[in-house]
């Protein structure tokens, strides 16, 4: 059975945009807007959903670029993406939601939370990051021209080594194979611009405008953005607060789906 009822809206700039949505029976069941990874898609949040089993409404969106959602590399950009989710929720007819999301979502839920405060009514940020560093342009850079080069399979083994914890891994070879294969169809051209953006991202000034209750969630042994970001993160936002997940790494909603269900409680509580 589909966790998700995929939809499909064009943006103002004549992009297609696909998102899921995971319905509820409650009408006034708490509306949670999802962001994936990089270089994932709507069905990042499988895990999620199954654990929710509607007691929320739930949305997933293929970002630009991304998953069956229209390719543009020379639109990926944080704002535009975190305005094809604002148009996403219009779609949908969601005046507000609850934004999360992990790594690259997460650095657009922050900027969607940023534009568009009016309809957050709060804000999950999950293994992700304000700011990679000082080196992160020629970092990312390096990034895309080694899938360029390469292709998205050359890029695999250093994902494994980062997404997955070793022992969820070995106990779930499923969870892997699964994000894998949509890895592994992800547009190169797009992949590559998706690591600049990622490169050019400094929402540490930003995001201290930010008023809606937020949770900060990251796993212990994320390598991708360690822990020290994600509490620059919750230092930044007025009233964060910030869980660490123990022997988690960087994906922790695939790994760890009912702590990331049991935050969203306590973040709309």
């Amino acid at each position: 059975m589909a966790l998700f009822v995929e939809q499909q809206m064009t943006t103002d700039d004549g992009l297609t945009i696909v998102y899921g949505l995971h319905a509820s029976a409650h009408p006034s069941a708490l509306r949670v807007a999802l962001v994936h990874s990089l270089a994932l898609d709507h069905a990042f949040w499988n895990p999620v959903a199954a654990v929710v089993q509607g007691d929320m409404a739930l949305l997933a969106i293929d970002c630009r670029g991304h998953g069956q959602s229209g390719r543009s590399a020379e639109t990926m950009t944080l704002d535009r993406m975190a305005d094809d989710l604002a148009a996403a929720l219009d779609h949908a007819g969601w005046d507000r939601a609850v934004i999360v999301g992990c790594s690259m979502g997460g650095c657009v839920a922050m900027a969607f939370a940023v534009r568009h405060p009016g309809r957050t009514a709060g804000l999950v940020a999950i293994d992700t990051t304000a700011w990679y560093g000082p080196d992160a342009p020629e970092a990312w850079a390096a990034r895309g021209a080694r899938a360029r080069t390469g292709g998205m399979a050359a890029m695999l083994p250093f994902q494994h080594d980062r997404w997955l914890s070793p022992s969820f891994r070995a106990g779930n070879p499923d969870v892997e194979q699964a994000a894998d294969a949509v890895f592994l169809r992800t547009d190169v051209t797009c992949y590559e611009a998706a690591c600049a953006l990622l490169g050019a991202t400094d929402l540490r000034d930003a995001i201290q405008g930010i008023r809606a209750p937020t949770t900060v969630l990251v796993g212990s042994d994320d390598t991708a953005t360690p822990p020290a970001m994600a509490e620059e993160i919750a230092r930044r936002i007025p009233g964060a607060s910030l869980q660490v997940l123990a022997d988690a790494r960087h994906l922790t909603p695939l790994e760890r789906p009912d702590q990331i269900v049991a935050a969203l409680r306590r973040n709309s509580a």
